[in-house]
């Protein structure tokens, strides 16, 4: 069998090709009544189907079938999306980002230039410094790290945290009071210390917790899945929130077939639909080496049907069943880590040194787990949204809730949303839906 063997490209040579042969992208509003058709066709390269993936889903579209062809030397792909409401893709606008970003601007430096900074998938927060946080898991842990951040003086201008079987991923961006990245190697120092301390709590054990800090921007879902595929959160034993809610008939269903007449493998999923769940797949896929060459994804009401024709980078099928049940192993745990159903709280408040901790303290002493947060600063004010559970995993409360809203309800604005098991939105209870979690890329494009 021939080797999927992917050359050196000199980036000016990549450059020159993208001018002879530029990324077309049509985006098209009359083929379908209920749906907008983006269409790519592109020169094949290494990753171009996890790259026009993420950027569908940083602009909040929902994906609700797709067809892939990545065979030979050329990238062809039709989506189907709506946006979080359903609706066609119509703005002007909306289409003219979608168009930059896909096309050949997207791909230059020029392109680059003419976004000012602000590249879809990546969080442009002003002059931060990022840290990365994975350990185990417990109830309080969140409040914890920010009441040690907020100690020191460190302001929390964004964040998204994860948990998984009992394993917690984190990304932060802080600054000083300031606004201002810190770059005083003792301070840093110190905080790391400290958050150490706490990620490890009785274990001295560094394979239990890590702390890393950078300067750099990163696009916050892949780094997580990044850092939790690394951590092996895919082997531990600990129970997911699916395990605890869901019969065996809503967990994903996975399997992985040869088609021996083309030499690929092909994986096969089938799960509750959700958002981002083909981003979740494809960047797994891709972290583990492997080539999606064909696809086919497609969503039939709460259900999404999705599969995968792949081969290793070295050309190969997965031939053991050692490899095959890893593969079904870490696609289960790349769905799951973004499940979170139950309650979510949306918190609004004016910025400042502390918010995060003040608002993670009442939640633990509420007895309320944080499953998964976000955590973004648009102009003065802090917007956070938690998916909470009770100290033992379990649905929360809804007199908890209520208790807790009469607390903090007079300084800072709560929203309470039910995310039902089989919905891919949540259902809003209070005041009208904003759609601020993991930050509105289409807002930062046109500010």
């Amino acid at each position: 069998m021939a080797k999927v063997c992917w050359p050196y490209f000199d980036p000016e040579y990549e450059n020159f090709s993208n001018r002879i042969n530029p990324p077309r992208v049509c985006v098209d509003n009359d083929s379908c009544h209920d749906c907008t058709l983006i269409k790519v066709d592109s020169v094949n390269k290494p990753g171009i189907l996890l790259e026009v993936v993420q950027i569908l889903t940083d602009l909040d579209f929902i994906i609700t079938k797709a067809y892939i062809s990545s065979d030979g030397g050329w990238f062809m792909d039709v989506f189907h999306v709506t946006d979080q409401q359903g609706k066609k893709i119509t703005d002007s606008k909306t289409i003219d980002i979608i168009e930059k970003a896909l096309g050949p601007k997207g791909q230059s430096t020029e392109g680059v230039k003419s976004f000012q900074g602000k590249r879809v998938g990546v969080h442009s927060v002003g002059s931060h410094t990022a840290i990365e946080l994975i350990g185990r898991d417990r109830t309080g842990l969140l409040s914890e790290i920010s009441t040690v951040l907020a100690n020191l003086h460190f302001n929390v201008i964004a964040a998204e945290v994860w948990t998984h079987k009992r394993r917690i991923a984190c990304v932060l961006y802080v600054n000083d009071a300031t606004n201002h990245s810190v770059d005083d190697p003792n301070r840093l120092s110190h905080m790391e210390e400290q958050l150490n301390q706490i990620l490890r709590g009785c274990e001295d054990d560094e394979k239990v917790a890590r702390t890393s800090l950078s300067t750099g921007f990163t696009h916050m879902d892949r780094r997580l899945h990044q850092m939790l595929f690394a951590d092996r959160d895919f082997d531990s034993p600990g129970v997911t929130t699916t395990d605890v809610d869901c019969p065996p008939s809503y967990r994903p269903q996975i399997s992985i077939e040869h088609c021996e007449e083309k030499g690929y493998s092909v994986v096969g999923v089938k799960c509750k639909d959700r958002a981002k769940l083909m981003f979740d797949i494809v960047c797994t896929l891709t972290d583990m080496q492997y080539v999606v060459f064909h696809a086919t994804i497609s969503s039939d009401g709460p259900n999404a049907s999705q599969e995968y024709f792949i081969r290793h980078m070295d050309g190969y099928m997965l031939d053991t069943e050692g490899e095959k049940e890893r593969v079904i192993k870490c696609i289960e745990a790349a769905i799951q880590r973004r499940v979170s159903e139950g309650v979510s709280l949306e918190l609004c408040a004016k910025d400042r040194v502390g918010l995060l901790s003040e608002v993670t303290r009442i939640l633990r002493e509420n007895g309320l787990r944080v499953c998964r947060a976000g955590v973004s600063t648009i102009g003065e004010k802090g917007l956070n949204v938690f998916y909470v559970r009770d100290a033992y995993g379990n649905p929360v409360d809804m007199k908890i809730i209520e208790a807790l809203h009469r607390e903090i309800g007079q300084t800072v604005m709560v929203n309470v949303k039910k995310v039902p098991a089989n919905a891919k939105a949540p259902v809003t209870q209070g005041w009208a839906k904003t759609n601020f979690f993991f930050g509105n890329l289409l807002e930062r494009f046109l500010t």
